[in-house]
């Protein structure tokens, strides 16, 4: 018959080292959606076509952390997903009806992202405002506050430095 034991060696080991290291998650990018798509159906990645939509992407991916779109219509889009093209804005929203996108993203945002990986915010306030309450502990606005030229030339010079 066996008997379990634990090997001398695991005593030689402090517990937090082993236990309470784990890597801190990577930060997770969210890209505004743009009105400029293609005609028809395409994975989100490639629907939107806007220069500032592509810059975008180009960074968070480059940055090599995961990354989601914000959607008026859908929420929040996995880049993977294929979606039909739509026309839809929050800034054509009531209030009302923004709380509601809000929550319907910030309920999905829980489901899919780790409570402690730092959120990278790259949208305007109109995709901000909504998502800020819950969110500005763990999240960043590095374009805040930029006008639309300036944030292509962070976009190009940020893709740069990576």
């Amino acid at each position: 018959m066996t008997k379990w034991a634990i090997t001398p060696w695991l005593g030689d080991v402090g517990r937090k080292t082993v236990l309470d290291q784990a890597p801190a998650p990577l930060p997770v990018y969210l890209v505004a959606c743009v009105a400029a798509k293609l005609d028809h159906a395409a994975e989100a990645r490639e629907l939107y076509i806007s220069p500032w939509f592509r810059k975008a992407r180009a960074y968070a991916e480059h940055t090599g952390s995961p990354w989601l779109i914000l959607s008026a219509k859908h929420g929040l889009i996995d880049p993977g997903t294929v979606i039909e093209p739509y026309d839809a804005t929050l800034g054509a929203m009531d209030a009302p009806a923004r709380c509601l996108w809000g929550a319907r993203v910030l309920d999905e945002l829980a489901r899919v992202v780790d409570v402690v990986a730092p959120l990278i915010v790259l949208a305007g306030r109109s995709y901000r405002d909504p998502l800020w309450p819950s969110i500005a502990a763990r999240a960043t606005a590095p374009m805040e506050g930029l006008g639309i030229g300036q944030q292509l030339a962070w976009l190009s010079r940020a893709t740069a430095n990576i």
